[in-house]
């Protein structure tokens, strides 16, 4: 058997700088990955109109400033060719490649006591044992087709928008359905509308839904984020979110009418996730703000759809603007205005089946000749359930995390030594820009690990203590926020997963700055919390 310091599950964004890192360490480490390439997420969403909504040139990383000054982004909002091709550059560039098994479906993974060893299995019985082992295998990217009976009698093409072939799918003129409306639905529908013959969405709940606002970047703007990088990252570095958008510390009472009106117009018609997080501070904390913010929102929507009962079904009444992820359309709602695309509210006439020839409800039958299912992730928890991770004395982490996930900081569960939930539940990276927070994660656990191979311990694991008092922790920004009150996979809910059908704890909601201070703390203490 092959043995390894550290071990890392997943090619992602994650996977990439952890390796690169642990590298630089003179470590041995090997990286699996299911996948054909490297990419993760980029990899494997290849549908129409897959992007960024946070600006591209704050999704690169940031550790290498020859790599910040060589590469030049296209589009504000990068399209997934061009972010793969991006995330390949940076394999080939720092010589990752070979250290990557690709075609390597990871079935389990099991701590050896006598040993302190994982020792980890592959779908096709090949084993591998490592020191250490690290999770970087996505927060969503454990996809769930619909639970609709006849799913598999359909004799058309239909896939989950996380397997979108690799070879292209000839949509013009076709009868096309989408079963889902949530931010990738809202990618492909904009994407498609005007290009397929017929349409036919099938919503269950709409979501608030504000613009991206795209644009393609100049060579001169190009240069003038060159020069400004280090200003970029600490604008991120400043927000709650790690984006370039911070809230407004103003009290919405405060603002006179017309100025607030005047502030939200602004916020609409710019890019990126300004309408969300650029927003005033209690919009997202106070039931009265969301209302008045989200009857503006609501008056968007009236007025970009031109029929009124259509656009009445893609307002949300079941939670207020931004309480759930906000998908960044682009003209998704104008879709609706064109004669060949249909809005069908399965709350109304539920789904009944899928036949051979397209889907039932019950209304009527609808003959489609592709079914796109946009229909999500068993999120961030999923990707770990589906792997039989054994921990101490037999534990399982799909039994331990049943109620929900338990972990210090995100990044430990106890009773898992050695084992590093990288972009794991209740860890920053979940509920802010990605790759800035994964940095973080990946820079504290690469020190780590190193000074604990340089002091000779090969055992490390987070007590129960302060696992227990990180999960309060977590919660307790849940009672501070509008979102705890809202179904959506930040509060662990999802229809097409059983069991998910309760609030848990799956994100660290309070902020970057605040979480890169308590990892600062822990490592400053000599990594209180942990026992080696």
């Amino acid at each position: 058997m092959k043995k390894y310091d550290v071990i890392i599950i997943g090619a992602g964004v994650c996977g990439i700088y952890m390796l690169y890192r642990l590298l630089q360490q003179g470590l041995k480490v090997l990286v699996l990955d299911k996948a054909e390439g490297p990419g993760g997420t980029w990899y494997w969403n290849r549908y129409p109109g897959a992007r960024f909504d946070s600006e591209s040139y704050t999704y690169g990383y940031s550790f290498s400033e020859e790599l910040l000054q060589e590469w030049d982004w296209s589009e504000h909002f990068a399209a997934q060719p061009e972010t793969l091709r991006y995330l390949n550059h940076v394999v080939d560039k720092f010589d990752l490649r070979d250290y990557m098994t690709f075609g390597a479906h990871v079935q389990s993974a099991r701590f050896i006591e006598a040993d302190n060893q994982w020792s980890v299995t592959l779908e096709s019985g090949e084993s591998f044992q490592s020191t250490f082992l690290c999770t970087a295998i996505g927060m969503l990217s454990a996809a769930t087709p619909p639970r609709i009976p006849g799913i598999e009698s359909f004799r058309g093409e239909s896939f989950h928008t996380y397997y979108w072939p690799k070879e292209p799918v000839d949509l013009k003129g076709k009868k096309v359905a989408v079963i889902g409306t949530g931010a990738t639905g809202v990618q492909v529908i904009g994407a498609i509308a005007e290009e397929v013959g017929e349409l036919t969405v099938f919503q269950r709940r709409p979501n608030w839904c504000a613009p991206l606002h795209n644009s393609k970047i100049t060579a001169e703007e190009m240069a003038e984020i060159k020069a400004s990088y280090d200003e970029i990252f600490r604008q991120c570095e400043s927000t709650p979110n790690g984006f370039l958008h911070g809230p407004d510390r103003r009290e919405l009472s405060e603002v006179p009418q017309d100025e607030k009106l005047a502030y939200w117009e602004d916020l609409y018609n710019s890019p990126g996730f300004g309408v969300w997080l650029g927003n005033f501070r209690d919009v997202l904390m106070d039931p009265a703000a969301n209302a008045e913010f989200s009857e503006f929102i609501a008056g968007k929507i009236l007025s970009r759809v031109k029929d009124p009962v259509t656009a009445e079904k893609l307002i949300p009444k079941d939670h207020g603007f931004g309480t759930r992820r906000v998908p960044l359309e682009t003209r998704y709602y104008e879709a609706y205005n064109l004669e060949h695309v249909h809005l069908v509210d399965i709350n109304e006439t539920p789904i009944e089946c899928i036949d051979e020839t397209g889907i039932q409800t019950s209304a009527a039958h609808f003959d489609v000749d592709v079914i796109i299912f946009a229909t999500g992730f068993d999120a961030i928890t999923g990707a770990f359930d589906r792997i039989d991770i054994e921990g101490a004395g037999g534990l399982k982490l799909r039994d331990k995390w049943q109620d929900g996930p338990i972990t210090y900081l995100g990044i430990q569960v106890a009773g898992f030594p050695n084992l590093f939930t990288l972009a794991g539940p209740q860890g920053a990276s979940v509920a802010t820009n990605f790759p800035p927070a994964i940095e973080t994660a990946v820079e504290w656990t690469s020190d780590f690990i190193e000074q604990l191979v340089k002091e000779g311990k090969n055992r490390v694991e987070a007590e129960e203590a302060a696992e227990g008092a990180w999960v309060e922790h977590v919660k307790s920004f849940y009672d501070m926020s509008l979102l705890a009150n809202t179904k959506s996979w930040f509060t662990g809910y999802n229809s097409n997963v059983e069991g998910h059908d309760k609030l848990r704890y799956m994100v660290y909601l309070g902020g970057s700055p605040t979480y890169r201070e308590k990892l600062a703390d822990v490592a400053s203490s000599g990594y209180k919390g942990f026992v080696t």
